[in-house]
């Protein structure tokens, strides 16, 4: 008989952290989305603002924008906590969660910032770089940097949406500063 696994805990348990924000959104009207779940600049006196720093990334608008980010973390992120444990994993999701809370509230203070998309996007430019040789860049990389970066930047000039694409861009570059510097750290 086959057993449960809770496989790749750090994925796994963002993806329940994020679905139980969403429930909890749902129920508040959007409350608990905005008080815990969105980063925006907040005086620094509030407690909450250090906390939302970090939790921004567990936020969702509804159930869409939380399934297009889950889908691909929950593609993309187990084979990487495998490769590279999940105390690493768990650093490179909490790094590129303070960075991107910290840009959005002094480059963009009259707005919010939440969901998962730039985690994923760091997840997505790690991954195409877990195959790196020494001295060597994988074309998995370039293929991947110029086609995301292109859509982002496509986006960011021509697209008027609620999307911060800046982000999305902040996370690659998490992703691609994490990857090289996992590679080293591997390195005899």
């Amino acid at each position: 008989m086959r057993r449960l696994q809770y496989n790749a805990p750090v994925i796994s348990t963002f993806f329940f952290l994020s679905l139980l924000a969403l429930v909890l959104g749902t129920l508040t009207a959007g409350g608990t989305t905005w008080a815990l779940f969105s980063v925006y600049r907040a005086p620094l006196s509030d407690p909450l603002t250090y906390v939302r720093l970090f939790t921004h990334v567990l936020g969702h608008t509804g159930a869409e924008h939380f399934l297009g980010n889950m889908l691909l973390l929950l593609v993309v992120g187990p084979p990487l906590e495998e490769k590279y444990g999940s105390r690493t994993l768990l650093s490179t999701v909490l790094a590129t969660a303070f960075v991107s809370g910290v840009l959005q509230c002094l480059l963009f203070p009259g707005t919010a910032l939440l969901g998962a998309s730039g985690i994923v996007f760091m997840l997505i430019m790690l991954s195409s770089l877990s195959g790196m040789r020494a001295g060597r860049i994988p074309l998995t990389l370039i293929l991947v940097a110029v086609l995301y970066l292109g859509q982002e930047v496509y986006s960011i000039v021509f697209v008027r949406d609620q999307i911060a694409n800046l982000m999305h861009i902040v996370g690659g570059v998490c992703g691609t500063a994490f990857g090289f510097l996992l590679a080293a750290r591997k390195r005899p």
